[in-house]
């Protein structure tokens, strides 16, 4: 399907998720309230100033951590960026984590959705409101080059939209993972879609850099659709540095706006500052640029209104085992002392004293001696009758006693309903002196960790590249409608933009083990190299967080011909 073609099936998902049980509940001394989302770059939490003020958390991955020229970078951009002060900028507040292997910065908490939200949700903008983004985003990257910074990743993904305009994000970051390592091992640093062609071909980065990757976003929000096509990256990146845009769904008034800014020589575009007179200038804004409450349409408001309800008690911490209660003392009877013990025949049982009231005979051999009477009853008061229990038990084996002899036991003594059989010691310990996490029946949860199944094991064939395969409804569709997430291709399968891949080496996987896979080594591609027959691997929605595990049943390079066994899991049913 299109990377970036509206959706209108999907039901919206939480703007406010819940934190995971891997996901950090503090972060260089703020308190995690929600997960806002997840990128290939890291997670990004809510949280608040000691002053009350909302601020996003970015945590980065640590496969980037560990690569000493990123943190080199990443220190260097984040101090770049705490001088950038735009009004159409997220402001970096604070950052750290070097140190301990878990990078982190602190940006102001912008309550609105993104444009790649936005256009996925409500499609194409009117131009009036395409021109006020223009002039905003604009401005946005006067003040970031200002202080030598070039955003380098410049994509609807990145900038949001709130009520009083647009907040350019995530600015100077993309250049500090640029350096690592990872980048050629299947990290790719920007996005094909919204890359110049001397960042395609690897040439200097330069401010004019922004400006083009903002012409493909303004062609993307007026028309829907990237400008260069959708595909393999390397398709999209030929297309860029060779082929002209295809500016045919963008209105005509913004078409001459769009084409300067997708200049293929650098030195041919306009200047942040060129975009803004041309915007102002524009007969459709009147001459000039104003953020009133009716420069976005009313659906992408209600977005708007979602994000501002914060949430504002912390999350419930994760389930800790319950300690064993501390049961009522109860005092253990004096006994006389026992008489010394005569090498004779073991008599048989006597009856079990009447509870009313206790004989002053000495205790059969093999009872408990006072002296482990004495030492259970300091043990009780001290532990608590289950500790006394337990000891009391393992001092009348060493004392010589019989499991089967009559006399009074702590079970006999605590529960007189059992004078029949108070002496019995129970072959299983009570609820309360369970070990810690153990459970006699455990709870009931919902299945694969909150995850539902749709369907599962559905063989689906894909006969070429011209098929795709529609994840939600499990069924095969013509390549490049919205109805496909998976398209096959000669180099293996292309995934929708909007999903995170993770490969399997284990067959099965289920939808948990798939979540805790894209969070811990997400997938850059899914290539035939990496997906022979039997292979399995999965995909997470971004969105509403639903999985589908597919597993290669065969494929046919030649004619990109596959046939696939798919699994598809709604994320809390």
């Amino acid at each position: 399907m299109p990377s970036d073609s509206p959706q209108h099936s999907v039901p919206l998902p939480p703007v406010f998720q819940p934190l995971l049980p891997d996901d950090p509940r503090e972060v260089g001394g703020y308190r995690l309230f929600a997960r806002l989302g997840s990128g290939g770059m890291g997670r990004v939490y809510l949280s608040y100033t000691p002053g009350g003020r909302p601020v996003a958390v970015k945590v980065v991955r640590p496969e980037f951590a560990e690569d000493g020229e990123f943190r080199r970078r990443f220190a260097q951009e984040v101090s770049s960026a705490q001088r950038i002060h735009g009004l159409y900028t997220a402001q970096v507040i604070d950052s750290g984590g070097l140190d301990s292997g878990a990078p982190w910065l602190v940006t102001s908490y912008v309550p609105g959705p993104s444009l790649q939200q936005v256009v996925r949700e409500h499609g194409a903008l009117p131009v009036r409101t395409v021109l006020l983004l223009v002039g905003g985003i604009a401005e946005a990257l006067q003040a970031i080059h200002s202080v030598a910074v070039v955003h380098r990743d410049l994509k609807p993904a990145n900038v949001l939209v709130a009520a009083d305009g647009p907040r350019v994000i995530d600015f100077g970051i993309a250049r500090a993972a640029d350096a690592t390592a990872l980048t050629g091992t299947g990290y790719r640093i920007g996005s094909p879609a919204f890359m110049s062609p001397e960042q395609a071909q690897g040439g200097p980065i330069t401010p004019a850099t922004d400006v083009f990757a903002l012409g493909s976003l303004t062609a993307y929000v007026a028309g829907g659709a990237p400008p260069f096509g959708d595909g393999p990256d390397s398709a999209v990146l030929y297309r860029v540095v060779h082929e002209e845009p295809d500016l045919g769904g963008v209105p005509p008034a913004l078409r001459e706006l769009v084409a300067r800014c997708l200049a293929k020589a650098p030195q041919d575009r306009p200047t942040p500052p060129e975009l803004i007179r041309a915007a102002r200038e524009h007969p459709v804004v009147g001459g000039q640029l104003r953020f009133g409450e009716d420069w976005l349409p009313g659906r992408v408001n209600t977005e708007i209104t979602r994000r501002a309800d914060l949430p504002r008690t912390p999350p419930t911490p994760l389930p800790v085992p319950e300690a064993a209660p501390v049961p009522t003392v109860v005092p253990v009877p004096t006994m006389p002392s026992a008489p010394p013990l005569v090498p004779a025949p073991v008599p048989a049982p006597a009856p079990a004293p009447a509870p009313a009231r206790e004989e002053p005979h000495p205790a059969p051999r093999g009872g408990v001696s006072w002296r482990t009477l004495l030492v259970v009853v300091l043990v009780a008061l001290l532990a608590g009758t289950a500790g006394g229990l337990a000891l009391m038990r393992g001092l009348q084996k060493d004392d010589g006693g019989a499991s089967g002899q009559a006399g009074p036991t702590a079970s006999g003594t605590r529960d007189g309903a059992n004078a029949g059989g108070g002496d019995r010691v129970p072959s299983s310990p009570p609820p309360s002196a369970t070990r810690p996490g153990a459970s006699a029946s455990p709870r009931e949860s919902a299945p694969a960790g909150g995850y539902v199944a749709v369907y599962e094991n559905r063989e689906l064939s894909s006969p070429s590249s011209d098929y795709g395969f529609d994840l939600p409804n499990g069924r095969v569709a013509p390549s490049g409608t919205p109805a496909t997430f998976v398209d096959p291709t000669a180099d293996g399968l292309r995934l929708d933009t909007d999903f995170d891949a993770y490969i399997g080496r284990s067959d099965p996987l289920t939808a948990q083990q798939c979540a805790d896979g894209i969070d811990r080594s997400p997938a850059a591609r899914l290539g035939w190299e990496d997906l022979p027959d039997g292979r399995v691997f999965c995909a997470r929605n971004r969105k509403d967080r639903s999985i589908a595990v597919v597993r290669v049943v065969s494929h046919d390079t030649g004619s990109a011909a596959v046939r696939l066994s798919i699994g598809y899991y709604r994320h809390g049913g």
